[in-house]
């Protein structure tokens, strides 16, 4: 599945800083990224595997913390003023294999907004990082 040669090489294929400095235009800027997140909000809602997840969640307050989330992650002017991702993870009891079932239904929401496969991965580097502070088990 792409998603495991996306994390065996997710820092190679980063490539150099240079090329991350794009990574926001390459996403599509603020509209590509918001479309992104409403695409992937209706995967994650429909996985059996982690739906559930969300069943207690304010959807439309994190749908507007993953827009800004993502835009700054990937480089944009937009600043994140949530929780630390410590902190809106906790009591969740988050698994790898939660963390894999998020990750690669981002891949599904970002292949169906026609995202390279390259910028993906550029992305997906940033948020890797992330893992150990959001899988608590």
């Amino acid at each position: 599945m792409k998603l495991h040669f996306a994390f065996a090489f997710l820092v190679l294929l980063a490539g150099p800083a240079a090329a991350e400095d794009t990574l926001y235009a390459d996403m599509g800027g603020k509209p590509g990224i918001d479309r992104m997140v409403d695409e992937v909000e209706k995967v994650y809602l429909t996985d059996p595997r982690i739906k559930d997840v969300f069943e207690e969640s304010n959807l439309e307050r994190l749908n507007g913390m993953l827009k800004n989330h993502f835009c700054m992650v990937a480089g944009g002017p937009c600043t994140y003023a949530g929780h630390s991702m410590e902190d809106a993870h906790k009591g969740l009891h988050l698994k790898n294999m939660d963390f894999n079932a998020l990750v690669e239904d981002l891949q599904v929401a970002m292949d169906r907004c026609d995202i390279p496969f390259a910028t993906q991965n550029r992305f997906l580097a940033r948020l890797a990082p992330m893992q150990h502070q959001v899988v608590t088990r």
